[in-house]
């Protein structure tokens, strides 16, 4: 079977072409003609010695999922169905903005946390997505969008807040993370490259020594007892244990705030009073919060906030001096938006507690 180049970070690379009795400089061509130049076929890779050439198109390729469908939002969110074998498909949505342009990555085929609120939580959970199964959506989606007016890839942020839990796949997403972040590769800021964990706390500590970038944690209640219902890894990462690895992550964030996710949920988490618990909840971190409106799926019973409490909300959080913005919602008419990516997951029978367990 061939190595498919896009499961390699530089490091792994490195090691590749060693083992070929190569140049560990052919390495960083190789990442700047894939990436930078969105090149699969060996063969134009001009810089790179023919007899080398010949040599990786019997041995390697690069590969990524194959795009099973595309929709197109009438706001210009883009949504693409990809296709990750034996069944399965994961989605990637691209987000449109006047200053910038957002790529929304999933991790996991399925999700194993089982958040009463997201539909993707409610698909269960397959497996792992490879390296080249993460990254490869990044290089799909420039190879469909292709590059502006002056060159470059038209996507200029990753958020890894697709399908699945980024943390519960640390060392996929880690190698992922690195290439989007390398010179040779991506070049991305590690400010414009953010993972959205649910709060796997060893795993964030991992993530602050390793590759920190900018972190959102879902939150999405003010105390464990309501959290717990919400989010079932509330019962193994409790809020002090969460929060205090919040703090931990800030010594060597590339931002000085945690991004605090929160889905308002009508007569759920949204009144007065639970706003001012909130504010209690995280005075000793140095944060903002996204308040995101509650996207409905078939078969749930959760409903969308008013506007009118989501603005009472805000306004008691915007007062004790937390910078508070409400996500606008986007592509929600191709079910692109917050909690609606679902894809195809088959055997979806490996839940939460098997799930912790192999990663604990």
């Amino acid at each position: 079977m061939k190595s498919n180049l896009l499961d390699f970070d530089a490091h792994a690379l490195t090691g590749y072409f060693t083992e070929m009795g190569e140049k560990p400089f052919r390495a960083r061509q190789l990442m700047r003609w894939i990436y930078k130049e969105g090149e699969h076929d060996f063969s134009a890779m001009t810089d790179i010695a023919a007899a080398l050439r010949d040599k990786l198109a019997q041995c390697a390729c690069v590969a990524a999922p194959n795009i099973m469908r595309e929709e197109l939002s009438g706001d210009g969110t883009r949504k693409w169905l990809l296709d990750v074998g034996t069944g399965n498909a994961v989605e990637a949505v691209y987000i449109p903005e006047e200053t910038r342009g957002t790529l929304c990555v999933s991790t996991q085929a399925g999700c194993a946390l089982d958040c009463a609120f997201c539909s993707t939580g409610k698909q269960g959970f397959n497996r792992n997505l490879s390296v080249a199964e993460i990254i490869g959506q990044l290089w799909w989606a420039n190879q469909q969008l292709g590059k502006d007016a002056d060159g470059n890839w038209k996507i200029s942020n990753v958020v890894l807040m697709g399908m699945g839990e980024p943390l519960l796949n640390f060392d996929n997403t880690v190698s992922a993370l690195r290439l989007m972040l390398d010179d040779h590769a991506y070049g991305l800021s590690r400010r414009r490259v953010t993972v959205s964990t649910s709060g796997i706390v060893p795993a964030m500590d991992r993530l602050r020594e390793e590759c920190p970038v900018a972190l959102a944690v879902s939150l999405h209640a003010p105390n464990d007892k309501l959290r717990d219902t919400l989010m079932p890894v509330n019962r193994k990462y409790p809020l002090k244990a969460l929060l205090a690895a919040c703090g931990r992550y800030l010594e060597r964030a590339p931002r000085d705030f945690i991004t605090f996710e929160y889905v308002l949920l009508d007569g759920v988490n949204d009144s007065l009073q639970q706003a001012r618990e909130l504010v209690q909840l995280v005075r000793e971190v140095s944060c903002k919060f996204n308040l995101i409106p509650f996207n409905p799926f078939p078969q749930t019973h959760y409903r969308c906030s008013g506007q009118d409490a989501v603005c009472r909300f805000r306004d008691v959080l915007m007062e004790a001096g937390i910078v508070t913005t409400t996500r606008k919602t986007r592509g929600d008419d191709i079910a692109a938006a917050c909690g609606q990516l679902a894809g195809l997951v088959q055997d979806k029978t490996r839940r939460t507690a098997q799930h912790f367990a192999e990663v604990s």
